[in-house]
């Protein structure tokens, strides 16, 4: 494929990503709301285009990272949209927005004559900014050998389907996990500093059984135990992704109780300690319910 593509949405997960593709030779057009967002990537080689439809009437190929369905709706199909450009071919979307949001949205590329690629990725900023991140591809087989190349440079590229709506499935019910883990990592280890224990030992003997997650692995270790809560993913946007998996659950009628619990909580954290705070904050909430405190002595 052409090594000129557009990327659109330069934030915590796309600004990384673009700049590993400038990084592997590749000639970015890109855009963002934010004109800092822009300027950092055109100090790297990129152009800035004026609008979504510009990026799409100059390259063949756009990737798109944005952060919830509302947004990638409205950049895709809006008047000044991707879907508006002159050149375009495929449209990548590497945002997490729910199976119905990627087939309606697919659907109305695809009038154009416009394939809609289903691709959202997983691993936070820290997989982002070293290449690591998990990419869900669904789209046909054909186009996924000439996409994979590219992708290989963001994470490790997994071939989902060719529906619209499957790699999204396997985001929601990934994040879905994570969600859990944090939660109930969190409740875990409140439990056992109110009962005296250790929670740098609790974390160590939790990381050598059977509980270990990547909430004990990383998480905590990092941004729960130092006080920092600086993991790189907000509460909102967590929130977000339970809530999807849940709507798509019903929309499949499977029952998800466990899911719902999940929700609340995170649905919590992001009335009680902000939207816009790390999602390693949920901990911040079981403290204080539980009223203790999870740090090192």
């Amino acid at each position: 494929m052409e090594k000129h593509v557009g990327f659109i949405g330069l934030g915590n997960m796309g600004a990384p990503m673009a700049s590993r593709l400038i990084d592997a030779g590749y000639q970015l057009t890109v855009y963002d709301v934010r004109k800092a967002c822009v300027d950092a990537l055109v100090a790297k080689g990129a152009s800035a285009a004026a609008s979504p439809a510009a990026v799409a009437s100059a390259v063949d190929t756009v990737l798109l990272s944005l952060p919830d369905p509302a947004i990638v709706r409205q950049v895709t199909l809006g008047a000044d949209g991707v879907i508006a450009g002159t050149r375009v071919k495929t449209v990548l979307d590497l945002s997490t927005t729910g199976a119905r949001a990627a087939q309606e949205i697919a659907a109305a590329l695809s009038a154009k004559g416009i394939i809609g690629v289903d691709s959202p990725v997983s691993g936070g900023v820290t997989g982002a900014v070293k290449g690591t991140l998990a990419v869900m591809v669904a789209c046909p087989q054909a186009l996924f050998a000439e996409l994979e190349p590219m992708l290989k440079h963001i994470g490790n590229v997994f071939f989902i389907g060719e529906r619209p709506g499957m790699g999204q499935t396997m985001k929601l019910a990934n994040n879905l996990l994570s969600a859990t883990s944090m939660a109930a990592t969190s409740e875990a280890i409140a439990f056992g500093v109110k009962a005296g224990l250790d929670p740098a030992t609790m974390v160590d003997v939790i990381n050598a059984g059977s509980g270990r997650t990547t909430a004990s692995e990383a998480k905590f270790p990092k941004s729960i135990l130092t006080r920092t809560f600086d993991f790189g993913f907000t509460t909102g946007l967590m929130y977000k992704d339970v809530k999807l998996c849940l709507e798509e659950a019903g929309a499949a009628n499977v029952p998800m109780p466990v899911a719902t619990a999940v929700r609340d909580q995170w649905r919590r954290t992001a009335e009680s300690i902000g939207p816009e705070k790390d999602f390693t904050t949920i901990a911040q909430l079981v403290e204080r319910d539980a009223g203790v405190e999870i740090k090192k002595r």
